[in-house]
């Protein structure tokens, strides 16, 4: 599970600048306006901003993997010996403080947000966009249609790509992984659903990616869901594709990416789902709070952490899963307060941010186990992974999907080497590396997929 709004917190940017100049003129031009770019030295890579100065009070910042263009900062200071600012309406007040150096003409200090601290080097000039060769392009050769479908009082707002033609097709439900995604489940620059849908509706599928609760044109929101809910609203994507004429009833499937590998055994197993076949893409096979555990255990190692720091912060977050799993989310909110107010002050998130994250969707996410779901299903399933996966790991998943699925008669697992969890080629698996890479889906995997739809679900 993508685990975003639990460990990205640094990856909310904001800056302010302390800028000194020459005595030598006494008016000298003021030193930064005009466009600056540069990388928060977060662990792992870098993030990308780029700053623009007005010189007449005023700063806009750009951060193209979080889509920020041109957003307004706050509390802008320019004179001679400093340049501050602070940009509006995000968690742990972020700031920025340096100096400007006329002898490099660069910009250096620290960028700080909620007590961590990291270098940021600023350097003249805007900030490149991002390259993305593998995001589709119009005009397309097949139709695209937004539409929209309820479940009980949810209106879910998407969008349908077909094959040219009067069909009945084949077609493909796209569930996204954890935390609230657009249909597109863009992260970090790249639109990993819209290259799948493009990919599969070439291919003669049709594809129906949604937003979840919350987001875009869905109704709801997703602090407060169940799984009967998050089920209920993938399984209400394949009732409307089952009752269109252009839509083959018999062969509806489903494509989960990470805890969308949770949902879609849990809808193919019910009752009269109507799936016809599943795809796994990263989807856990061992319960939420395993895979939390895990996650943490593997993501401080990569990142530097020492045996003391990495153990304690396993048994935190094992504390945490604990009251999770009991619902007990008072208990798990005062446990998140005192582990906060135990981390040295610099370190701490404001108290009104503390505990921000217990929800009852978290808990429905760490409670569940995917056992009793995959080991129903009786329907062809492709089960994937990458081996440099750190947020559902493969050597934790992958034989317990093997063992899950072993009375399924047409069941295939596989281990792509060097891919991360959204299947881009990966040195450590880190999730700051998702951002800079060009890949968003190797194509390997892109043409794996492809051949297995193929041959179990045929166009022709």
């Amino acid at each position: 599970m993508r685990n975003g709004r639990l460990i990205a917190c640094a990856l909310f940017v904001i800056a302010a600048l302390l800028v000194g100049c020459s005595d030598a003129d006494p008016n000298p031009p003021e030193p930064t306006t005009g466009d600056w770019h540069g990388g928060i030295e977060i662990p792992g890579q870098a993030l990308q901003i780029g700053v623009s100065f007005s010189g007449e009070g005023t700063a806009t910042i750009d951060i193209p993997a979080q889509k920020v263009a041109g957003a307004q900062l706050k509390d802008v200071t320019s004179n001679r010996n400093e340049v501050s600012f602070v940009v509006a309406d995000t968690p742990g007040n972020p700031t920025f403080r340096g100096k400007y150096d006329s002898g490099s003409d660069k910009i250096s200090g620290d960028f700080t947000q909620a007590g961590q601290s990291f270098p940021l080097v600023l350097e003249r000039g805007k900030i490149a966009t991002l390259a993305r060769p593998q995001e589709p392009k119009p005009p397309f050769p097949y139709k695209s249609e937004d539409v929209s479908y309820r479940n009980d009082e949810i209106t879910i707002a998407g969008t349908l790509t077909e094959p040219q033609g009067r069909g009945p097709f084949p077609a493909i439900v796209l569930i996204s992984g954890s935390g609230a995604q657009d249909r597109n489940e863009e992260i970090l620059g790249h639109k990993p659903f819209l290259l799948l849908a493009d990919t599969f509706t070439r291919a003669g599928y049709a594809v129906l990616r949604s937003d979840d609760r919350g987001i875009g044109g869905t109704g709801g929101s997703l602090d407060e869901v169940s799984y009967a809910d998050l089920s209920g609203d993938a399984a209400a994507g394949v009732r409307y594709l089952r009752s269109r004429p252009d839509i083959d009833p018999a062969r509806v499937g489903l494509f989960g990416h990470s805890e969308g590998g949770y949902l879609a055994p849990l809808v193919a197993s019910g009752p009269d789902s109507g799936v016809g076949f599943v795809v796994l893409m990263a989807g856990p096979a061992v319960a939420g709070s395993d895979v939390l555990v895990e996650q943490t255990r593997l993501l401080a190692t990569v990142n530097g952490a020492s045996a003391y720091e990495v153990d304690t912060q396993v048994r935190q977050t094992t504390e945490l899963v604990a009251l999770l799993k009991a619902g007990d989310l008072a208990g798990a909110k005062e446990l998140a307060r005192k582990q906060n107010e135990a981390l040295p002050a610099d370190q701490r998130l404001p108290a009104d941010q503390a505990g921000a994250q217990i929800t009852p969707y978290l808990s429905a996410l760490v409670a569940y186990d995917p056992a009793p779901a995959l080991s129903a299903l009786r329907v062809p399933v492709l089960a994937f992974f990458g081996d440099k996966d750190l947020q559902v790991p493969a050597v934790q998943s992958e034989q317990p999907m093997r063992d899950h699925l072993a009375a399924d008669p047409d069941a295939i697992v596989h281990v792509f080497p060097g891919l991360n969890h959204l299947m881009q080629p990966a040195e450590t698996g880190r999730p700051s590396e998702y951002g800079s890479s060009e890949t968003t889906i190797a194509p390997e995997v892109l043409g794996y997929v492809t051949g297995w739809l193929q041959q179990r679900v045929p166009t022709t």
